[in-house]
């Protein structure tokens, strides 16, 4: 959450962004207005990727300062183009919208919170994988993360919203995994910041297969590739948790070779602002894939739907499979093949 008073006005935030062009006094002056409350050129150039408050050496967290501001001065594409879709996102929050969506499952085991996401935007065969067996599933807009929101200009909706979503997860009497990390990021972190209270055990996604993967070495075939991973907005929340994917990479064989764009310096997916610049979205996407070809890797991993489904085009344009987080342990549990490699166009 924006701290101003660990704000020194260094203008390493805004200097080190990749989509603006800024020297330290156009910098300084940005963030100056938007201390103020003005409008700025930053709130309509901004793709919300949350590199900003990576960058900021004090830990005031920049890029909250921004989402505020994105949402009360209203006109920046981010916020103009997501307030349809907020207005849907807050009925369904409100339990106006399409009806929750529960698979029971055993007792004693976790529930499996897939946020808001529908069932069929995860890879095909997910639930019925071993990795998940047992687990009951929730998923619907009553269980929306709400993080998420501020790629659409809504900020505002943790504060008015998480409380409420925590409760509805706790109401299971379960510990809770978080398929997105998002989900995770608002019992983890904007629980904190908010003084939600969060009244059950929870745990990360990576966390959880890296648990799994371990109490079951004896089925894992080692995979021998090289991944390039593709790290979504939220993880800029909790950069701790990328230590347990690299624990997975280990345990089932895949190297992560070092490349320009990942962990501190990862590119965004290019998903907010595909409606608002198509032009920068294709180029970030570009150098992306082309970075992670460069450096031998023979797929691109994902760990977000909404990652994974922009990347469709991509991954085809370029050759280089992509493989969701959850689905390369499964490669490497024996349920399912490597993808082969297409031809790049």
């Amino acid at each position: 959450m924006w701290d101003a008073s660990k704000c020194d006005l260094c203008g390493d935030c805004l200097v080190k962004c990749r989509y603006v062009d800024y020297d330290k006094d156009r910098a300084v002056a940005e963030l100056k207005l938007l201390m103020e409350g003005r409008d700025a050129e930053i709130l309509h150039k901004c793709v919300t990727c949350l590199a900003c408050s990576s960058y900021c050496p004090t830990g005031a967290d920049p890029a909250d300062l921004i989402f505020q501001m994105q949402e009360k001065v209203g006109t920046c594409p981010i916020a103009m183009i997501g307030k349809q879709t907020l207005e849907g996102l807050a009925k369904g929050l409100e339990g106006l919208g399409e009806p929750r969506q529960v698979i029971p499952g055993e007792p004693g085991k976790p529930l499996l919170s897939l946020d808001s996401f529908r069932i069929d935007e995860f890879p095909e065969g997910t639930l019925d994988s071993q990795l998940f067996k047992g687990m009951t599933v929730v998923r619907g807009a009553e269980f929306m993360s709400l993080a998420g929101c501020i790629h659409m200009g809504g900020r505002s909706f943790v504060g008015s919203y998480g409380q409420l979503v925590l409760n509805r997860l706790a109401s299971f009497g379960k510990e809770v995994v978080y398929m997105h990390n998002e989900g995770f990021v608002l019992a983890q972190v904007k629980a904190k910041e908010y003084g939600f209270n969060v009244p059950f055990k929870y745990m990360h996604l990576y966390e959880y297969l890296y648990k799994y993967l371990t109490e079951n070495r004896g089925s894992i075939t080692k995979l021998g590739k090289k991944v390039a991973f593709q790290a979504n907005c939220a993880t800029r929340w909790i950069p701790e948790y990328d230590a347990f994917l690299d624990r997975i990479f280990e345990l089932i064989g895949v190297e992560r070779p070092p490349r320009k764009y990942e962990r501190l310096n990862a590119l965004c997916c290019s998903a907010p602002i595909i409606y608002t610049n198509r032009e920068l979205a294709i180029e970030i996407q570009k150098e992306n894939f082309e970075d992670a070809i460069a450096r031998g890797a023979d797929a691109i991993v994902t760990c977000c739907p909404v990652c994974d489904r922009v990347f469709r085009r991509p991954s085809s344009q370029f050759g280089l499979p992509k493989i969701f987080i959850t689905d390369l342990c499964r490669i490497a549990l024996g349920e399912k093949p490597w993808p082969e490699r297409t031809e790049g166009k």
